[in-house]
């Protein structure tokens, strides 16, 4: 069987993954808050973690792998867009939630196994933090109900901070009645305006950190083998949910392997709204990016290292996919994929080293196993070629190559049409010549950069 290696945040130690159960590997990604579209950098741990939902079904079976990703569909920024937009909460979120479903879909990436909606989990939440308030790990005050940070000695372990170190590089919420700054809320009370349900300390709703814990008791056990996530969630949001599943199950391990992928830029900058480099998924695929292209530019930078978006990326991942898609049409895959792509993802997710092994099997004309490596990988599939068929539109070339093409015929002088029909070329457009006219075709090498400069 081939062997995992990753690489635990816990641990700081890349290590063999050996699962709790063979025929039942268990991993939780956290999901999306859903009130608005996904932005690109929501996007990058869909991708990362479908890889190694794939990986892992391939190499464990399809059957013997679960993989849950919740949706977090109660939070104040949906309980703001609903005053802002007057639209009821579950319109906004079942909206969101299609998007989500649709951008992602569109990028590729498998749906998990389970995807949990917050609000259906409410009793489980409910019964978990009694459970932390009869253990002694939890406080009421004030009609909110706070998880004990001092009563757990090991928080901090996950981000290697102590306490101290955390209360002062953190904004933390300041409310008279906690008891420490760290404290975090499991329940908060609502008012008639908000969302809310009833429980032992009054109608409230839940805090963030608790919806993880109780789905991930529920659909994957009290210890299951992966937890994975953003960086950023890294603190407080994981640290929070070890604290609280260890407490409310003290014999359990809660998640052995926690896995986390960097940040995302844009241009070598941090996205933000304020530089006018924000975008969504759906921005880009409005704009005409293929959502295999996408994907495939998030592949080519390993997940522990910030990944950078740029323009000239998604050139080389489009002209790569369209001679890979030449090269591979018609041809059914290989029974198996390439061992040598195996090695790369199982080597903690080397998705770079995995699509440099792909790009010798292209240089050996492997087809068959090209495609089925590159399907490993999400890539190359029947469903998301049709950018490739419909290519380009080059209808305006084709009529400035016709009009050229005329006047030459009264002038005698064709340097005009050989000068474009050389720029065509040196963008990867094949250009035919017959009598009826130009006919002009995206090539292997097309560039749609150079293109722009014709």
């Amino acid at each position: 069987m081939v062997e995992i290696t990753l690489t635990n945040t816990k641990t700081r130690q890349k290590q063999t993954f050996t699962p709790i159960d063979d025929k039942n590997v268990r991993m939780y990604v956290c999901g999306p808050t859903v009130y608005d579209r996904a932005h690109l950098g929501n996007a990058r741990p869909v991708v990362v973690f479908d890889i190694l939902f794939r990986l892992l079904r391939h190499v464990y079976g399809v059957d013997h792998v679960t993989y849950v990703r919740n949706f977090t569909d109660v939070d104040d920024k949906i309980n703001d867009r609903a005053a802002l937009t007057g639209r009821p909460i579950r319109a906004i979120t079942d909206e969101t939630i299609a998007w989500y479903h649709d951008d992602m879909d569109a990028l590729g990436a498998l749906r998990p196994t389970h995807e949990p909606r917050a609000t259906d989990y409410i009793a489980p939440m409910i019964a978990m933090i009694e459970m932390l308030i009869n253990r002694g790990n939890a406080y009421v005050a004030e009609g909110h109900v706070l998880f004990d940070v001092r009563s757990y000695p090991e928080y901090g372990q996950l981000s290697g901070r102590s306490i101290e170190d955390m209360i002062a590089g953190a904004r933390v919420e300041v409310a008279p009645f906690k008891r420490d700054p760290m404290d975090f809320v499991l329940w908060k009370p609502s008012g008639a305006d908000l969302p809310g349900w009833d429980s032992p300390w009054g109608r409230g709703r839940p805090g963030w950190h608790i919806e993880c814990s109780a789905m991930a008791d529920d659909l994957l056990g009290t210890s299951f083998d992966i937890h994975a996530g953003g960086l950023d969630l890294q603190f407080p949001h994981h640290e929070n949910e070890i604290a609280q599943s260890r407490c409310a199950h003290p014999h359990a391990d809660f998640a052995h392997v926690w896995l986390h992928n960097e940040m995302l830029l844009v241009e070598g900058r941090k996205m933000s709204k304020s530089l006018g480099n924000f975008f969504t998924v759906r921005d880009l695929l409005d704009r005409g990016v293929p959502g295999e292209v996408i994907r495939f530019v998030m592949l080519m930078t390993h997940y522990r290292k910030p990944m950078d978006w740029t323009e000239a990326k998604a050139t080389e991942a489009e002209t790569t996919l369209r001679k890979w898609r030449m090269l591979t049409d018609g041809v059914a895959p290989a029974e198996n994929p390439s061992p040598a792509v195996v090695a790369a993802l199982a080597d903690d997710l080397n998705t770079a080293g995995a699509i440099a092994a792909m790009h010798d099997l292209a240089r050996a004309g492997d087809a068959a196993g090209l495609k089925a490596s590159a399907q490993l990988l999400g890539l190359l599939d029947d469903a998301g070629g049709g950018w490739i068929s419909a290519g380009p539109d080059l209808s305006a070339f084709a009529e400035r190559m016709n009009a050229l093409r005329a006047d030459a015929k009264r002038s005698k002088d064709f340097s005009a049409v050989d000068a474009l029909k050389l720029r065509l070329s040196d963008a990867g457009v094949e250009v035919r010549m017959t009598p009826t006219g130009v006919e002009l075709l995206a090539g292997p090498d097309f560039n749609a950069a150079k293109l722009e400069r014709v």
